[in-house]
């Protein structure tokens, strides 16, 4: 007699809470390795994006070494944009604060007189104008800077992982060839991450610099000063899934404010909402569902949870890293299928059965009356599976006989 294979050790809700307390315990040191693992991670997935470099060069015959080197190139290529748009508009913030803050703080003193005329509450205004006093305004332009000077130390050690991470995928590209059927899996689940990891990044690079030169035409025309800072900034948020958005509003509508008034700040409000809410809430998720599979939620969620566990690097590689916990934890176990549906993939469920409720369904017992009603018409009956002789009476007549 058989049994099902089942883990009776322990209930279902103590596995869980073992569960989370691994996880709890893993991104702990996460967190506590943030400062190692985030210039990491950024290499990894600039290397990602820049792999499908190499093979039209390796089908023309250049050898790997070379198309190696191709793929470092456009990586540092890549990491010298971005580290020349946030140095540039890091230093151009914080000297329109400088340069703006009589007229900052003379805009806030005229609208804390109107709120107060209003009846609303003046412990807000009076909290606005505590926020809004110079050494806060200067230290918040300085805390810009020093985090745009934090950013590229973190790109100089990306430079140098990104080459060794180019190497090596040189050599995992090959693993289908070596290892051939033995490790489809985990090769496929592999595959499919790196896939999703550039259709979503091209989607958002896609979208970006469309509602960046968009917002940065528009601004100019308005006169909102350092409309190029703005479209860097819209540019750069639109890598934040659903709250971008509002981070790249704040700014430009602060300093329309600053030198026109209510008017000019409620123009660029709404240019942002017709350009960036039609474009960054109503199309572009519809595209970024289609490449990476996730739940709207899921990607809020990991947007605020990564940013924690990460730091700011978090924010653009949020999803990413929901991904690759997709991937490691979920796409490898039949059994996730309904967590993996949860999460926004898309499953099959007639070929992602949990084994656990199949083991507890099927026939485990050999037993009179177990089986069907086929297999007790013929006990003999086996599975063609197993290594057991079939039955005499569907074998031709016996050579000795004849």
């Amino acid at each position: 007699m058989t049994s099902p294979t089942l883990d009776r050790g322990s209930a279902p809700a103590t596995r869980t809470l073992v569960t989370l307390a691994a996880g709890v315990v893993v991104l702990a040191g996460v967190w506590a390795a943030a400062d190692v693992l985030a210039p990491i991670l950024l290499a990894a997935v600039i290397v990602i994006i820049c792999h499908p470099v190499r093979f039209p060069l390796e089908a023309r015959g250049w050898p790997r070494w070379a198309a190696t080197t191709a793929v470092i190139v456009v990586a540092y290529l890549i990491l010298a944009a971005l580290l020349a748009m946030l140095v540039f508009a890091g230093f151009q913030f914080a000297g329109l604060v400088r340069d703006y803050l009589p007229e900052l703080q003379e805009s806030v003193t005229d609208a804390i007189a109107q709120l107060a005329t209003l009846g609303i509450d003046t412990d807000v205004a009076d909290a606005v104008s505590n926020w809004l006093e110079p050494s806060r305004v200067l230290a918040l332009a300085g805390d810009v800077s020093g985090i745009v000077i934090g950013i590229a130390t973190a790109l100089f050690f990306v430079l140098a992982y990104a080459i060794f991470m180019a190497a090596d995928a040189a050599r995992y590209s090959t693993a289908t060839s070596v290892f051939g059927a033995g490790r489809a899996g985990e090769i496929d689940r592999a595959s499919r991450f790196s896939s999703g990891v550039r259709r979503y990044y091209v989607v958002n690079a896609t979208f970006g610099a469309i509602v960046a030169i968009v917002d940065g035409v528009a601004l100019w025309m308005l006169g909102v000063p350092a409309p190029v800072v703005w479209a860097i900034l819209a540019f750069v948020t639109n890598f934040i899934p659903n709250v971008g958005f509002v981070l790249g509003l704040i700014p430009p509508t602060i300093m329309a404010f600053v030198v026109g008034g209510w008017p000019l700040a409620l123009a660029v409000i709404a240019l942002y909402c017709v350009v960036n809410v039609v474009l960054q809430v109503l199309v572009q998720p519809k595209f970024v569902s289609d490449a990476v599979s996730l739940s709207l939620t899921l990607s809020f969620v990991s947007v605020v949870f990564w940013t924690f566990v990460v730091g700011p690097l978090g924010a653009i590689l949020s999803i990413p890293l929901t991904l690759l916990v997709r991937a490691v934890l979920l796409e490898g176990d039949p059994r996730s299928s309904w967590l993996r549906w949860l999460s926004g993939d898309t499953v099959r469920p007639d070929t992602d059965t949990d084994p656990a409720q199949a083991g507890v369904l099927a026939p485990t017992d050999t037993g009179p009356g177990a089986g069907s009603d086929d297999d007790a018409d013929d006990g003999r009956e086996t599975d063609p599976d197993r290594d057991e002789p079939a039955t005499t009476s569907r074998q031709g007549p016996d050579p000795d006989v004849a």
